[in-house]
């Protein structure tokens, strides 16, 4: 079962849409501190734990996040019992009713939050966890679409609750995550299409350069 304890850094920078044991490999080199899998069968960059499980459990990085999409409770528990990842990062349109049973087992998750617009601050935050992604909102699926959402809205979200560690996601670049927390100041960054070669595809230039972005950030 996946534990609640963790650590925390100034900036977290987790590397998402991971597909292959080399792409996780190089991201652990430009000293990423997270890592993302995701198990959305309708993503571009989906895979299977069964086909996975063997060279994800055996990454040298202890935090490694399950990414799931209006999971079933029984494929929540599923994952955490697989001893394969550190936390749930849940990013579709899960009920404040499965978060609150999901946080009476201490499995240790973050929600997703989708953001456009002013309306977007209205949306509920009773989610049982203080741990908060902000994502763009897109027609085109859950994340990773390279879609940017007005930093102002994630620099509101961070100050009407300040009790959350939020991390910011949607469209960040090695060009532009400099300026995007300096605009929010979260607690992390959550990159996927923006330091791709191609999709599901790392490219090590432009992971190191988004490392060194947020560390000069």
């Amino acid at each position: 079962m996946i534990n609640s304890g963790r650590g925390k850094r100034a900036i977290e920078i987790k590397i998402c849409g991971i597909t292959t044991p080399e792409d996780a490999v190089m991201a652990i080199e430009c000293g990423a501190h997270g890592l993302g899998f995701n198990l959305y069968p309708r993503s571009k960059r989906f895979i299977s734990v069964d086909t996975a499980g063997e060279w994800i459990r055996d990454l040298p990085l202890s935090n490694k996040v399950a990414v799931m999409v209006d999971p079933t409770w029984d494929q929540i528990i599923n994952v955490a019992d697989s001893g394969l990842f550190h936390g749930i990062q849940l990013h579709g349109n899960e009920s404040t009713e499965i978060c609150r049973r999901l946080a009476g087992t201490g499995i240790f998750f973050t929600k997703a939050i989708a953001m456009e617009d002013e309306q977007s601050l209205e949306q509920s935050t009773d989610f049982a966890t203080s741990n908060i992604l902000l994502d763009s909102r897109t027609s085109e699926g859950f994340g990773g679409t390279g879609k940017i959402f007005p930093w102002s809205l994630a620099r509101r979200f961070v100050e009407m609750h300040p009790g959350f560690r939020v991390t910011i996601a949607g469209g960040l670049t090695p060009e532009n995550v400099g300026e995007a927390i300096n605009a929010v100041r979260p607690a992390g960054v959550d990159v996927t299409s923006g330091v791709e070669a191609r999709y599901g595809r790392k490219d090590r230039c432009r992971l190191q350069a988004f490392i060194d972005a947020v560390a000069a950030a």
